[in-house]
Formats: C-alpha cells, sequence, structure tokens
C-alpha cells in the first residue's frame, strides 16, 4: 500500500526545468563556457540523477532558447549566455552622464513607437491630458514647479495615449530619471544658453504634441525619434563641456 505521507515522485517536465536551470547557472558562473562541450547524454543521466527523456527534453529547450546546439556524431556545445534572471533597469541603476546615454538609446525603440501609437489611438481625454500636460511643460518651473516632472509626465501622458499598459509601466518604473534635463542643468549655466535650450525643447514637444492631436502618426513618429536624438546629441555635448571644465 503507498504511504499517504511520501512526497509525490516530481513529474519530468519540472525535472527538465530544474535540469535547465542549473545549467544556465553554471553558464552565467562561468563554469559553461560559449564552444564548450556537454556531457554525453549517459553521462548526464549518471551525474544529474534523471532520466534519459528528462536530459532529452531540458536539452531540447535549451536548443529552443538558443543556448546549445546540437551537432549529430559530435555531441552538444554551448551557444550563448542566457538572460540574466532579473531584468534590473530603474532609477537606482540611472547615475553616470552615459547611463543617461544609454537609457535615451533604449528610449528610442520605446517612445518613438508609442508616438504613432497614441497618434492612432488617443481617445479625446487622453489628448486632453497631454494638452494640459504640454501646457505645464511650456509654464516652466516658476509655475509647474518642477521641468523635470513636467517633462515626465508629458512623455508617461504620451504612453497612457498608446493604450498600452507595458509602455505605461515601464515609464512608471523608470520615472523622472529618464528625463536628461538635470544633467543639461549645469551644462547650460547662462541665461542665455539656457532659454535657447528650453525654447528648443519646448519647440520639440510641441511638434509631438501636434502630430498626435492631428492623428499623424507617421509625423507623431518623426517628432518623437528628432526629439530623443537631439536630447541625446545634447548630452553629449554636456558630457564634452563637463570633461573640458574639468580638465581647465
Amino acid at each position: 500500500m503507498p504511504n499517504p505521507t511520501a512526497s509525490p515522485p516530481q513529474q519530468p517536465r519540472r525535472l527538465a526545468e530544474a535540469l535547465v536551470e542549473r545549467f544556465a547557472q553554471r553558464m552565467r558562473e562561468g563554469t559553461l563556457k560559449r564552444g564548450d562541450k556537454l556531457p554525453t547524454e549517459a553521462t548526464l543521466i549518471e551525474t544529474e540523477g534523471v532520466s534519459r527523456s528528462v536530459v532529452r527534453e531540458a536539452l531540447s529547450r535549451m536548443q529552443a532558447a538558443g543556448l546549445v546546439e546540437t551537432r549529430h556524431g559530435v555531441g552538444t556545445f554551448v551557444l550563448d549566455m542566457p538572460a540574466p534572471e532579473s531584468f534590473n533597469v530603474g532609477p537606482a541603476t540611472i547615475s553616470l552622464l552615459s547611463d543617461v546615454l544609454d537609457l535615451l538609446e533604449y528610449r528610442l525603440s520605446l517612445e518613438v513607437q508609442a508616438a504613432g501609437m497614441a497618434a492612432e489611438r488617443a481617445t479625446p481625454q487622453a489628448l486632453e491630458e497631454l494638452q494640459q500636460a504640454l501646457e505645464a511643460l511650456m509654464q516652466g518651473p516658476e509655475k509647474s514647479g518642477s521641468t523635470t516632472n513636467a517633462d515626465f509626465q508629458f512623455h508617461l501622458k504620451i504612453a497612457k495615449a498608446a493604450g498600452n499598459q507595458y509602455l505605461i509601466d515601464i515609464m512608471k518604473h523608470l520615472g523622472t530619471k529618464m528625463i536628461p534635463r538635470t544633467r543639461m542643468n549645469s551644462a547650460y549655466t547662462g541665461q542665455s544658453n539656457r532659454s535657447t535650450y528650453l525654447a528648443g525643447i519646448n519647440a520639440e514637444h510641441q511638434q509631438i504634441y501636434d502630430a498626435i492631436a492631428s492623428r499623424q502618426v507617421d509625423a507623431a513618429r518623426a517628432a518623437m525619434y528628432l526629439h530623443l536624438s537631439n536630447s541625446r546629441m545634447r548630452l553629449r555635448e554636456a558630457q564634452r563641456l563637463q570633461a573640458f571644465y574639468s580638465e581647465a
């Protein structure tokens, strides 16, 4: 009679998942490197204490994920490293000027499409909220309290207008540190330079809004691309000035 208190045997699928994770961990630790040959099927059965079907299922999963490659008559070899166990992008990781530059490139891949989606999908209420965010941004710090936060709210409203919850969640997760204004303030200390800089930023935001409000999908994407590309260029110039003054 079976023992009612005994633990049920693990299913082959779970055993295969556990075996894949063990291999993935060895790859992350460097025990297994790109080009290394995995042990034979018979060796894995013995060393890992699992059945042939579990080993084959695990190898099949790793092949599907692009981690290993089986060459008939030769063996199975490591192709690539597994993805990190967690995706760590957020305010805590954005501290250096180079981090903000990298983030701007990341934002290009997200927000250009978001602007096009907003032009196509925005509801009347979403457009009204976006207009209010633009007006707050144009008013400057005297009335909005913080141009950095107003800038962030404008971009967040575009994500909301796009109607994609993942975009909204990513923007909220990144927060105001995704906005490079604080990095630019130290570069443009003169009033005339700063006024020119702010006028350019406001014009770019206005173009984005106008394209979205007029339902011009391609124009909205182009305006967002121009804005983020210009921000990247301005930040690189700030980086150059910062390096110049630190050496002077």
